[in-house]
């Protein structure tokens, strides 16, 4: 199967590039609301997952036991951009639960955000750990491994006890078997399980509106997107897309980026799930696919519907600042 259109992006009125890709936007039973391409193909999630990952930190009793207030728990759930903020957080969470930054296994990268990296290097100093993207999700999974009382070391590793209760969750929310054939390695060292968009949409119907899951389940997920909600810095970052929709909307939606072009999102007062994923792993197009979806599905006042359509219609500009183009959603995915 071919997969259509998601993403146009024009050049003054003529269309210079194109971005294909599939997507699902199912409810919490997996009935089909809008499917285009392939869904079925197995696609690694990435940190699109994240809220799934941290559910261990909420089930194992490490959030209450720790005192994990709402922003660590955001942080917790972040793709971040690695701002003093965000390694300040990781710092106090991995505190809380007695460890040093030494402990996370996540390696170090300079700040995703840009400011933050010339900010960092202006002081000549060397990025660490904590600014790594992935350093909430990895304190977490410190706090959790310790209230699980287990050695954290190695937690990144598929046999480690840790991994095994997020496969497991991952497992259950999906309703598809993360077999070992179709394990990777994601980019901060923990397992990563391809799994079919059609799937993930759905464990984000559910993960929205509680619904097959267990009273504690269904309240630990209430509880993260709320944290998230209530602090949407935490889980990307200045001028970062899931930050921006995310103030606009509150909790209203709940959307986290993934690597190579995937998104996951639960819309709870429609019960829906989305999971996208542009084939060229382009994140500008998985973007802009994912606003208008939002867009496409979601009642909003004027001021949220001003916020959605500046991410699903972004300008492009040159380096003199003129307009030169733009990004849009391809009829496929605007009507489709």
């Amino acid at each position: 199967m071919t997969d259509p259109v998601l993403v146009e992006v024009t050049r003054g009125d003529v269309v210079e590039s194109v971005h294909h890709g599939a997507l699902a936007v199912v409810d919490a039973d997996g009935a089909e609301v809008l499917v285009l391409g392939d869904v079925d193909r197995p696609v690694f999630p990435r940190s699109a997952v994240k809220v799934i990952q941290a559910l261990p930190l909420i089930e194992s009793g490490a959030a209450d036991r720790y005192g994990l207030t709402d922003d660590e728990l955001s942080l917790a759930c972040a793709s971040h951009s690695g701002e003093p903020r965000h390694a300040e957080t990781a710092a106090r969470m991995l505190a809380r639960a007695g460890r040093e930054p030494a402990c996370l296994e996540c390696g170090a990268h300079w700040p995703m955000g840009q400011e933050a990296a010339r900010a960092l290097a202006r002081t000549g100093a060397e990025p660490t750990v904590l600014h790594n993207n992935c350093s909430g999700k990895h304190a977490g999974f410190i706090c959790a491994a310790c209230a699980m009382d287990v050695d954290p070391a190695g937690y990144i590793e598929p046999g480690h006890a840790l991994q095994r209760e997020v496969k497991a969750a991952m497992e259950a929310l999906t309703g598809f078997a993360h077999r070992d054939e179709l394990r990777g390695t994601d980019g901060c060292s923990i397992p990563t399980y391809a799994v079919p968009l059609r799937a993930l949409a759905r464990a984000f119907a559910r993960i929205g509106t509680g619904t097959g899951l267990t009273r504690e389940r269904a309240a630990a997920f209430a509880r993260l997107r709320a944290a998230v909600a209530a602090h949407p810095f935490m889980v990307a970052g200045t001028g970062r897309f899931d930050t921006i929709l995310m103030e606009a909307l509150g909790a209203r939606a709940f959307v986290k980026v993934g690597a190579e072009g995937v998104y996951c999102a639960t819309v709870p007062e429609l019960g829906l799930g989305i999971a996208l994923k542009c084939d060229d792993g382009a994140a500008r197009a998985a973007e802009v696919a994912m606003a208008a979806l939002v867009e496409r599905f979601l009642p909003l006042s004027a001021q949220e519907a001003e916020a959605v359509a500046a991410l699903s219609r972004p300008q492009m500009r040159n380096w003199n600042g003129r307009l030169v183009g733009t990004m849009r959603p391809a009829a496929a995915l605007a009507s489709g």
